[in-house]
This record gives C-alpha cells, structure tokens and sequence, in this order.
C-alpha cells in the first residue's frame, strides 16, 4: 500500500493522527477502523510521524481536503476548475489520484465522441460466451481486479469550463455490471460514459440459444490500442489461473502524457508543422467532398492476392524502404488522382510503445498518435 493510498483512507473513514511518544494517536469520526487503514498507518508510520511534526506540532493532523495547483505539474488549472472537477467524482478529493491532460491521440478522439456521441466510431465492444454461473462469476471478478490494477482503466474524463480536457484517475472504480436481455446487447454496444469511472462497463444476458451467459464488455479507444486489449485478457487469464500475484507492476499512463506534456514543446511542434504544412491551404478531400461525417461501421474490402504481396514486398526491398512506405506512396498517388493535386496531405498512425519509455510494451493506454504527411508526386 503506497502513502497515497493512505491518505485516501484517512480522508475516507475521516480519521486525525497526532505524536503520542514514538507512536500515532488515531482519532475518527467512525467507532472502529477498517484493517486496511490500520497496516497502512502501521506501513508508514515513520513518514506520517515526519509530516506531522512538520504541519501540525503537537496538534491533531489530517491531510489537506483540497487539491491545489501545485499539486498537479502537468495540468494548467485554476482552484475552481479543479474544484469543480473534483466534485463530479465519486467520493471527492479522497477518490481522486491524479488529474492530468489527455495524450495528443485522445484529444482528436474526445473531439470525433463530442460531435456525433450517439455514432462514435472509436466506442470498441467485445463479447464473450461463458457456459456457467461460477466462470462468469470468477471473470467478473478478475476483470475487476484487472481494473483495480491499471490507472487507465479507474480513469474518467472531463471537458466542461475547461480549456482543454483532463482525465482523472480514481483511486477506486468499481466495474459496473449489468444484466439485461440478449436483444439489447446490440444496442448497448454503441456508446460509453467517458465522464464516468470506469468507461469500461460490462452487460451480462443469458444466451437464448445455448443456455450460457453472454458477457458485452464496451469501452472506448481513448483507454487504449488493441495491445492494450490482449494485456488486458492475459491478465483476466493469468488471475483465473490463480497467478494474479505473478504479474509485474503496472506500468502507469501518467508515464506517457508526461512524456508528451514535458518533451517538446508546444512552440517547437508548431514550428515544425507550420514550417511542413506551409502553402496546404485545405484538406485533401476525395472528389472534394469535405462536409462528412461517418460512424466508419460501413467497410469495403478488396482480398490481395499473395503475388501481390510478394510484389509490393521485393519492391520495398529494392528500394531500401519498409513496405509501409511503398502502401503510403501509393496512397498519395491515389489522393493525387481524386483531387487533381501533386501535392498532398494525408494522416498516418505512428505507434509509440517502441519510445513510450521503460515497461510501455506491457502498459495499458493509448500508445498511439496521428500526424500528417505530406508528398509531392509530380
């Protein structure tokens, strides 16, 4: 248990410590403390004696009520935003472990959610099929603990009086689940809450053709890739396999909007980009229709044969490059032919585990961004 987690307990069961000798007085406002507040006082006894002498003397001592500015180096928010973001947490300033902005890729996500919430594309659903009661029941209970694990997934995300979104992280997020008639799983697979903790929500409905249980499990990308997907079902199937305590430590998001948030900064980035975007004075619209906006479930597919592949791959290889840049070129021709352009702009996704810092190949979160190329095919 860190320190923190302490401090969550104190505000929560809203106990007061002083110096008595070497050891804690304990005053509370409940007839009796839970076990798990008395380890952590016995845990960090020493660091909490430290604090007291230092804030409170010979006083009676509890730590702050309030979030401040200071205590939150990533985010620019003032006392009454972050006031106000507080209090739509369940269980106040005691729930809440950390507020920071959103990763550059989850900004973009948040704005597709806020134009078309009922048709939001990046909304993932996922279903299982279990055969009894006792195995829904212990998948249930490792996904919760699988959540309980991982910052990302206690985290909600708030954008109302703010100038830019912030996520928070819950200290506890309990998974909500509910159980309803198979027809409205469809249905229920479309949408989240991302102001609520967790936006991952689980429906359970009894199979009307096999007699098991179906188990919908819906979040939203903004909380992670589809690595971030496979980690999470190998940890549901490492605890089901009574291994829980094997797995290593989380790695925490936080890790990643920091480096995003401290690296370069927001003048170097558009410097560079108005420097690489110079003369682009709109999109690169197919047939120039710009006024669109899709759910993208409608997919057109086209099957390759593995001549092709061959092809596109010893290509790639003549030419020292990877076969992923053959697929972009090729794209830019395309653009080219629908626009009438020979100098065009289009999004690529860059995946960002390989420079997202110690242990981001087995993190949980969006490891992911979007940024424009530009290509002159003349």
């Amino acid at each position: 248990m860190t320190i923190d987690d302490v401090y969550a307990l104190i505000w929560a069961q809203q106990v007061r410590l002083r110096r008595s000798g070497s050891g804690l007085k304990v005053r509370s406002a409940r007839t009796t403390l839970t076990p798990e507040l008395i380890a952590g006082l016995r845990e960090h006894k020493e660091h909490l004696l430290e604090r007291i002498d230092r804030e409170a003397g010979g006083d009676w001592w509890s730590p702050p009520v309030r979030i401040t500015p200071g205590m939150l180096p990533l985010v620019e928010l003032s006392q009454e935003q972050i006031d106000r973001v507080v209090a739509a947490v369940p269980g106040g300033v005691g729930n809440v472990q950390d507020i920071y902005p959103l990763a550059p890729l989850q900004e973009g996500m948040l704005f597709h959610h806020l134009m078309a919430p009922d048709a939001d594309s990046y909304v993932q659903s996922h279903v299982f099929e279990v055969d009894t009661w006792e195995r829904l029941d212990a998948f249930l209970g490792a996904l919760r603990e699988v959540v309980g694990r991982h910052d990302i997934l206690r985290t909600s995300f708030h954008w109302t009086g703010l100038s830019r979104p912030v996520q928070v992280v819950h200290r506890r997020a309990d998974v909500v689940v509910a159980e309803v008639e198979a027809g409205r799983l469809a249905e229920l697979a479309k949408t989240v809450d991302l102001g609520s903790a967790p936006v991952l929500r689980v429906f359970t409905a009894v199979d009307p053709a096999g007699g098991g249980w179906r188990v919908l499990v819906v979040m939203h990308h903004m909380l992670g890739d589809n690595t971030s997907f496979q980690i999470l079902l190998g940890e549901v199937g490492a605890v089901l396999a009574g291994q829980g305590d094997l797995l290593p430590v989380p790695v925490p998001y936080r890790n990643v909007v920091a480096q995003a948030v401290l690296g370069v900064s927001g003048a170097e980035h558009e410097e560079f980009f108005t420097g690489m975007l110079a003369g682009v004075e709109e999109p690169c619209a197919p047939y120039g229709v710009l006024d669109v906006i899709g759910g993208g479930a409608r997919v057109a597919s086209v099957s390759v044969d593995g001549e092709a592949g061959a092809r596109v791959r010893e290509l790639a290889r003549r030419s020292g490059v990877s076969a992923a840049s053959v697929f972009h070129l090729a794209w830019a021709l395309v653009l080219a032919r629908l626009t009438g352009r020979d100098d065009v702009v289009f999004g690529t996704v860059l995946f960002g585990r390989l420079h997202g810092g110690a242990g981001a190949g087995r993190g949980l979160g969006l490891f992911m961004n979007t940024l424009p190329i530009r290509l002159g095919v003349a």
